[in-house]
């Protein structure tokens, strides 16, 4: 299965792979309609918060939209989700993201576009043989 990682002594928390990230799937750069978020506090490495496809969610969808591709990622299938948003509650690394403007939530699905283009490769898709344990969420200090 295909997972995104982040290195954090390679990232300076420039924002690339946020903006990158919302112009591909929403035509518009908007942090807050990201999958990914870079987090920095001026006082450390930077972090990263993403959907590593640990599938936690899966089972809490009462409507069955979110599901595993025949490629590991977990997906959200846009025709049976109804927008009840029991997943971003439910997630275990707070990485399943709503935004006001739409209806259903979106989530990290390893697509690597940030990776190819952060300018510090401080982001790669890796293949993995089995799902991750649930990532630690961020905790702003």
């Amino acid at each position: 299965m295909r997972i995104l990682v982040h290195d954090p002594e390679l990232c300076v928390a420039c924002g690339t792979c946020e903006e990158v990230c919302s112009e591909t799937f929403f035509r518009e750069i908007d942090v807050e309609k990201s999958k990914i978020r870079i987090h920095n506090e001026g006082d450390g490495l930077p972090s990263a918060s993403f959907c590593n496809q640990c599938g936690e969610c899966i089972s809490v969808c009462p409507t069955v939209a979110i599901y595993r591709d025949k490629r590991g990622v977990v997906r959200i299938d846009r025709e049976l989700c109804v927008g009840c948003l029991t997943c971003v509650g439910f997630c275990p690394s707070l990485v399943m993201y709503w935004h006001p403007d739409e209806t259903i939530p979106h989530k990290c699905l390893s697509c690597g576009i940030c990776a190819r283009e952060c300018p510090e490769d401080a982001l790669e898709i890796v293949e993995v043989e089995e799902a991750p344990a649930p990532a630690e969420p961020y905790q702003s200090v």
